[in-house]
């Protein structure tokens, strides 16, 4: 393995001068730079990071944590992220948490252990909030993205749930329905209960009613059968049974869809289904969910912006918090007018 010494003598220099040009310091001439540049080339040296950390303190590695890696929405997630850690002298690990409080955990000790710079993260659930006080304990700066936690002070990147839920909800009242159901992810999740609170509320602003039988608790994966909650759903009488749904989250969109149609159900014209955050085109060359799009890749690129402000010590000392507003597009999923 090629080192600094062996550079050095090649280059007929000290091993501190070939330190200082990988190092990038200033005061170093032009001429002795590029002899040492060429010569690193010449021989394919790779820098040692574990003996550079040992002195900088610092590994130059960064996590982000994300609860599924299948879901577009975090696949950009990982792009937005990964752009940002590179353009800043970074790298990235990433770790996917399956939804897991407990795989989440060992990712955690994981990280302690090989001493990642900060974690980029999107909770699990609620309960996620032990993890990340360990990492602080650690001194391990962590930034949350997508989903909050309770009483936990840090950075943030999150949704705007509340305008983004009611506009998708007046939508739908607009179009003339009144039962209106939801089916949204596990309710130990930030962002499930965000965007029900804003659900109800909305109904209930507009003075309807806000049925028991029309809401549903499901998870988050692409592989949920809905099927019997939409049967049973659609078995209620007639002035109970929905005529829209509001999924609030891309997958649960896509499984409702599918669902419906496994129970002879027609999209708009039995019911109209609109959800919270796009959901991958499966039905031709056009999308048909009425869908509020996130800025998924903002999320991963403006949360690493944050956390390396922190790593780095010029971030404001009060936790800072960005709210990041959704693109909203209607399409043929909830255009069939009721009168």
């Amino acid at each position: 393995m090629v080192t600094i010494y062996d550079i050095a003598k090649k280059a007929n220099v000290s091993a501190m001068t070939v330190s200082r040009v990988i190092n990038q310091a200033e005061n170093i001439s032009d001429k002795t730079r590029k002899k040492v540049e060429d010569i690193i080339k010449e021989l394919n040296y790779v820098p040692n990071n574990s003996a550079r950390s040992l002195i900088s303190k610092k590994t130059k590695i960064l996590s982000l944590m994300i609860t599924d890696i299948a879901n577009p929405f975090f696949t950009n997630v990982a792009r937005g992220a990964e752009d940002k850690a590179m353009q800043m002298g970074y790298q990235l690990m990433l770790c996917n948490s399956d939804e897991s409080v407990e795989k989440e955990s060992k990712y955690v000790d994981m990280l302690i252990s090989t001493g990642a710079d900060g974690v980029l993260i999107a909770p699990a659930n609620d309960s996620s909030k032990k993890n990340i006080r360990k990492l602080t304990k650690y001194n391990i700066p962590v930034v949350l993205i997508d989903r909050h936690i309770k009483d936990l002070k840090c950075d943030q990147v999150l949704s705007d749930n509340e305008t983004t839920t009611r506009r998708l909800m007046e939508h739908l009242i607009g179009q003339g329905h009144k039962n209106i159901a939801i089916i949204n992810g596990p309710p130990d999740v930030a962002t499930t209960q965000d965007r029900y609170r804003a659900y109800h509320d909305t109904l209930t602003l507009h003075g309807l009613p806000v049925n028991r039988k029309l809401i549903h608790h499901s998870h988050f994966f692409r592989d949920s059968d809905l099927s019997t909650t939409i049967k049973l759903m659609m078995e209620l009488p007639k002035n109970e049974r929905p005529t829209a749904m509001f999924a609030t989250s891309n997958f649960i969109g896509l499984n409702i869809v599918k669902s419906l149609q496994k129970n002879n159900v027609k999209v708009p014209e039995d019911v109209a289904v609109v959800c919270y955050d796009g959901v991958p085109n499966y039905t031709g060359s056009e999308p048909f969910l009425t869908a509020a799009e996130q800025p998924s890749y903002n999320f991963g690129y403006m949360g690493m912006q944050m956390l390396i402000e922190r790593i780095e010590n010029t971030a404001p000392e009060q936790p800072r918090k960005i709210v990041l507003p959704a693109e909203f597009n209607i399409r043929a999923s909830s255009l069939y007018k009721r009168n």
